[in-house]
């Protein structure tokens, strides 16, 4: 059986689908809280509802007497981290809400983790530990001790933890440092969906660094394999990029939006937000090596998602 938390936010829900579809048992958690339209997460869960092997529970990670419970309750043999207070410029005006889940959470999770002696202990990083790093491509071994927010220091120090408890515990930890996620379902503070729901509204939409901005951005297909590899990979303690082959332009992004939308942007050009980076790209060689083989471009894969969100929101057109 697999835990998976931060089952309805956008990664947890592919990553718990692919899982039921793989006929995996998942018992899933989320607190469904309003940091973004809570309807969008039960959208999400009510997908998850129809497979007979999820189980869920609204409830929040930070509540450790429930989460030792939920862990004697069902025999949890892997767990999928992947709940968090998630985005850099929020964590600029509330950070009291990522040392809560952030790190706190954490710890609840991993603590029963170890307790139960599960097989495999997978969680969420994210590329934004790089900081201020400015060798490209990013590779795990290079150092991270320069973060540039507060949601990057929470994610080392998530790291760090995973590092101490695989050490004096031999828990199986695998992190995963996810590079700018994308598709369909995905998170309405995130770049393609406010630049697509400003397009086809025809406001006018802010690009930061004026445009000068390179991403590694990763469908959430791909993301999901990599998770899925993860999972069924133990290791003692590792670190693992997971991103696109190529890193590209975010003008060339904005414009695959527009191509899709059928619509041309207003672009009101603004200099580096406090917290972001003009750059990120992405090693992949060693989860390569677990077979993990990203194959969506931004074209197919800003398509499918313009596809989704026309769909999910025809209301509005």
């Amino acid at each position: 059986m697999i835990l998976v938390t931060g089952v309805a936010g956008f990664i947890g829900f592919h990553v718990a689908k692919v899982l039921c579809e793989n006929k995996a048992e998942v018992v899933g958690i989320d607190n469904v809280c309003d940091y973004y339209d809570p309807a969008l997460k039960r959208a999400r869960l009510d997908r998850l509802k129809d497979f007979t092997r999820f189980h869920f529970y609204e409830a929040d990670i930070c509540d450790y007497s429930f989460l030792t419970s939920l862990f004697q309750q069902h025999p949890i043999t892997k767990v999928c981290h992947l709940a968090a207070q998630a985005g850099v410029r929020y964590s600029l005006t509330n950070p009291f809400a990522y040392q809560k889940s952030n790190n706190e959470g954490f710890l609840n999770v991993i603590e029963c983790a170890r307790h139960h002696h599960v097989e495999n202990f997978v969680y969420a990083s994210s590329s934004s530990v790089y900081g201020a790093n400015t060798k490209m491509p990013f590779s795990e071994s290079d150092r991270v001790d320069t973060p540039v927010s507060l949601y990057a220091a929470t994610k080392r120090s998530n790291e760090l933890v995973a590092h101490c408890y695989s050490h004096l515990y031999e828990l199986p930890c695998s992190g995963l440092r996810f590079f700018t996620v994308y598709g369909p379902w995905g998170r309405p503070d995130m770049a393609l969906f406010i630049f697509t729901r400003a397009i086809l509204e025809g406001k006018p939409i802010d690009v930061y660094n004026n445009g000068n901005m390179r991403r590694n951005f990763t469908y959430i297909d791909d993301i999901v394999k990599g998770v899925v590899l993860t999972l069924n990979a133990p290791a003692a303690y590792e670190i693992y990029n997971i991103g696109n082959s190529r890193a590209e332009n975010l003008l060339d992004f904005i414009h695959e939006i527009e191509r899709n939308c059928d619509k041309k942007a207003e672009m009101n050009f603004l200099p580096m937000q406090p917290g972001d980076v003009p750059e990120t790209v992405a090693d992949i060689t060693k989860l390569k090596k677990l077979g993990y083989d990203p194959a969506t471009n931004i074209d197919e894969g800003v398509k499918r998602f313009v596809e989704w969100y026309r769909g999910y929101y025809a209301e509005t057109f």
